[in-house]
């Protein structure tokens, strides 16, 4: 079936929508999801600029929600009208999925990062030529299809429109402190870059019972947010001569239990190590291309100091995702106040601003016409 979507035909190419794009037929474990709404993350960015390798032309997005419009003849999980939000594919077969850690999904990049669907057929033609798609999802488009285990379901009273980052970037910041770091009551963490992923590990670590919340930037609205959704304490580390030491002077002079670098930064990394205390964790989560030099006796060994990297959270999105909603309703989680709406027309507007730092998370409304709540 023809669809619109937005195309990149090329390195560094603006967004363009089509309308004569070709959607795949239906496989038996599939869904047609009519989209409602996506929200634009930075490895979105990172595959349209060429940071992250990928094929083009190609249409990106993955964080979508939406309305099942089908559903194959052996999905058991979904019917016409549910709600989804859309989210990266495990297999559930290999040893990792099978262990509860999709993530690390043994065909994690032929499923999600090759261009093309898991049995290898193009998810996406146009003038009878391939074009890729991302996380076997491709949701900026107005219709799509995916697998089953892509998906979770969500209830129709909440407003779609909002959801769709839960599938990526606020489930990667929050699962990296819930799932991975697992601070205890009473534990530190500090989090470096308060976009949408470092504000989801900044509320994770306050769900956590951690006493010190220390949200890390260059933007003092940014910061003013951070306070707003559960910091304990803000540096702007333009203001600041030190900021391992500011991070230090905070926690009686020891540093952090945990630390998260979600700006990819090098010397940014470099400083969510050095603000540890002994014994401390930094997770680091940025797509990016930087590298850091690391002296591992003094910078690890001699503080038993460790750096780890995280996938998506480590989540399980058909688990992780609604315990999100659920902290959602309890006022624990407002992620929605990171959010803004723009039109699917204005999706090189919306991606600049995401760029620049001007919004936090962009969400391209894709149907206009959605109600929350019908």
């Amino acid at each position: 079936m023809k669809i619109q979507a937005a195309v990149v035909d090329k390195q560094n190419a603006d967004f363009e929508i089509r309308d004569d794009v070709e959607l795949a037929d239906m496989g038996a474990d599939d869904i047609q999801v009519h989209m409602v709404a996506s929200g634009i993350c930075h490895s979105d960015e990172a595959l349209r600029s060429g940071v992250a390798t990928i094929d083009y032309p190609i249409v990106l997005g993955h964080e979508g929600s939406g309305i099942v419009e089908k559903v194959g003849p052996e999905v058991t999980q979904f019917k016409p009208g549910d709600h989804v939000v859309l989210s990266f594919y495990g297999c559930g077969n290999c040893k990792s999925c099978l262990a509860g850690k999709p993530t690390q999904c043994e065909n994690y990049a032929a499923n999600n990062l090759s261009g093309v669907r898991p049995d290898g057929t193009a998810h996406f033609t146009e003038n009878g030529h391939k074009v890729a798609d991302m996380f076997d999802q491709s949701s900026f488009t107005t219709t799509t299809v995916v697998r089953e285990r892509n998906a979770v379901k969500v209830d129709k009273d909440l407003d779609l429109r909002k959801l769709g980052p839960l599938g990526c970037g606020y489930v990667t910041g929050s699962g990296t402190v819930l799932n991975t770091l697992k601070p205890k009551p009473g534990d530190t963490i500090a989090v470096f870059g308060t976009g949408a992923v470092g504000l989801a590990a900044m509320m994770a670590g306050r769900i956590s019972g951690c006493t010190k919340v220390i949200a890390i930037d260059i933007v003092d609205s940014r910061l003013a947010l951070a306070k707003e959704l559960g910091a304990t304490d803000v540096i702007n580390s333009k203001k600041v001569d030190d900021v391992v030491k500011a991070v230090q002077d905070l926690t009686g002079g020891f540093g952090v239990n945990y630390a998260v670098d979600t700006t990819g930064v090098s010397s940014v990394i470099a400083n969510s190590i050095q603000a540890l205390a002994q014994g401390g964790v930094s997770a680091a989560i940025a797509v990016t291309d930087q590298h850091i030099d690391l002296d591992t006796w003094n910078d690890l060994c001699v503080n038993d100091k460790s750096v780890i990297g995280v996938n998506m959270g480590d989540s399980v999105p058909q688990i992780d995702i609604p315990r999100l909603i659920e902290f959602y309703k309890l006022g624990m989680f407002d992620f929605d106040k990171t959010e803004k709406f723009y039109k699917f027309s204005q999706i090189n507007e919306a991606n600049a601003d995401s760029v620049s730092g001007k919004t936090i998370k962009p969400v391209l409304v894709i149907d206009d016409s959605y109600i929350p709540g019908k």
